[in-house]
């Protein structure tokens, strides 16, 4: 029959130590982690909802803002969302924005903005896709053009083709905000 009282008998291969007394062998498979975006190999940062800052914020992750920006943010290849909690008074540039909380400012986006239903956006949108929630808050207007002026800084000096061949080339320009 059956003895309670024995020692466990160590995995094949594993030799017990003398003048130790024997133990279960640990588990080798380890608990399953809940799977996240972090563990799928991408780089997320928060920003909690304590946290002011004023300035630049530049960064080659995705974001997520749960507190205060004043300046301007810049994620141009990545994602950032704007929490429910987030109030941003920035110029924003990134290849996708996810708006749940405030932004007062222009954005672009490279790819797409999204505002979801209790978002709020009070300034310009230049992306070529951009979806708005029923019940979000959105006043200012929308360039959806595609290509490379999606993703290019809104004041960026550029000569006026109908002006440039009217004077021959010379000095005119056209400031695009």
């Amino acid at each position: 029959m059956w003895k309670r009282d024995e020692a466990p008998r160590p995995p094949a291969g594993i030799a017990p130590s003398k003048g130790m007394p024997s133990q279960p062998a640990p588990s080798m498979n380890p608990p399953a982690a809940p799977l996240s975006q972090a563990s799928l190999g991408r780089d997320i940062v928060n920003i909690g909802k304590s946290v002011v800052i004023k300035g630049e914020l530049n960064g080659s992750e995705d974001l997520t803002i749960e507190g205060q920006v004043d300046g301007k943010i810049e994620l141009r290849e990545h994602v950032l969302t704007i929490g429910a909690n987030g109030k941003i008074k920035a110029a924003v540039f990134a290849k996708s924005i996810i708006v749940l909380g405030e932004v007062m400012g222009n954005i672009t986006a490279s790819e797409k903005v999204d505002i979801r239903d209790k978002g709020s956006v009070d300034g310009d949108i230049t992306s070529p896709k951009v979806a708005i929630a029923e019940g979000a808050h959105f006043r200012g207007s929308i360039d959806m053009q595609r290509g490379p002026r999606a993703a290019a800084r809104p004041a960026e000096v550029k000569p006026a083709p109908a002006a440039a061949a009217a004077s021959g080339g010379g000095g005119s320009a056209v400031l695009k905000a």
